[in-house]
């Protein structure tokens, strides 16, 4: 079971804004540790947000990518243009992605400092494609 996962951050208020944006509607409750933040969803792994330990600048992973379950495709879609409004870049409109199976709706973002960040839907039990 993973514990944690951490992305660097050169801009502490502009990731919460991204962050909060994007997580607080998933239901991940925010807190603060020496300036940098937490995203905990009770019961499930915690995302920090912080300054690199070493105190150089931080930078996104070749390849790295952090993904988050939505409820669902309006979840996808509405997520994604919030953190879109709140300083994050597209990565990858949301979508179906066929090469992943028929139920996969995922849209792709960059958060402030460049990190890649993947927000999905997979249930099969939702009601058609729907693209709207």
């Amino acid at each position: 079971m993973i514990a944690y996962v951490t992305v660097g951050s050169n801009d502490i208020a502009a990731s919460q804004r991204f962050y909060s944006a994007l997580l607080g509607p998933l239901g991940y409750a925010l807190s603060h540790y020496h300036g940098d933040l937490s995203y905990v969803l009770p019961g499930q792994t915690e995302f920090y947000v912080k300054r690199p330990f070493d105190g150089a600048p931080a930078s996104a992973g070749n390849g790295a990518m952090v993904a988050f379950e939505a409820t669902g495709q309006a979840q996808v879609r509405a997520l994604h243009a919030a953190a879109l409004a709140a300083g994050g870049a597209d990565e990858g409109a949301p979508g179906f992605r066929d090469a992943y199976g028929p139920d996969f709706y995922v849209g792709y973002l960059r958060d402030p400092d460049g990190n890649k960040i993947a927000l999905f839907s997979s249930n099969p039990a939702e009601p058609g494609r729907d693209d709207g």
